[in-house]
């Protein structure tokens, strides 16, 4: 009897454990900024130059400047027309809302640039699923173009080529998000 008990308990533990996780995630993801929209959440840089800077206004230095358009970004935190971004290496700073789009783009596994050239892949593939026939192979830290995720594989474009990618494989889109 008291093994049951036992085995009861832990296993509403477990239960109790998994629901105020998803509760926290839920949480995080639902935080709404001043504009209303989601935050954090990921955009894209819309202009071919556009200044870092080290605080939300022209009066700051600028810190960084971006030289290529429709680099993703994630805006980590508003403040009047002002976004502080985060990029992909972790670089963070404020930028004007006017030179970012809601348009999406992701880099694939840039935590694997490291990793040495050759052998290490991102597969682009026909179809979303892991047996799927293989489209094109990317080197870490490649941009691509992503349209629509399901949570686990996002549709996505590079060059030419186009195909599905592991939601894990790229930075860009939240694990588990989904949009179309």
């Amino acid at each position: 009897m008291r093994s049951k008990v036992l085995k009861s308990c832990l296993a509403l533990a477990i239960a109790l454990a998994a629901t105020v996780g998803s509760v926290e995630f839920a949480h995080a993801q639902a935080a709404k900024g001043p504009s209303g929209l989601p935050l954090p959440r990921f955009v894209t840089l819309k202009s071919k130059r556009v200044n870092l800077r080290i605080g939300p206004g022209t009066d700051y230095a600028v810190s960084w400047m971006y030289l290529k358009s429709g680099l993703p970004v994630e805006i980590i935190q508003e403040y009047d027309n002002w976004r502080r971004i985060r990029d992909a290496d972790g670089t963070e700073g404020w930028v004007n809302q006017s030179l970012l789009s809601g348009q999406r783009a992701a880099i694939a596994a840039p935590w694997m640039k490291t990793k040495g050239k050759g052998g290490v892949y991102v597969n682009l593939r026909r179809e979303a699923q892991p047996s799927a026939s293989i489209v094109a192979k990317l080197e870490p830290g490649v941009m691509i173009t992503i349209g629509e995720c399901n949570g686990d594989w996002c549709r996505a474009e590079t060059d030419g080529a186009s195909g599905w990618v592991a939601q894990s494989e790229i930075w860009g889109a939240y694990p588990g998000e989904a949009f179309k």
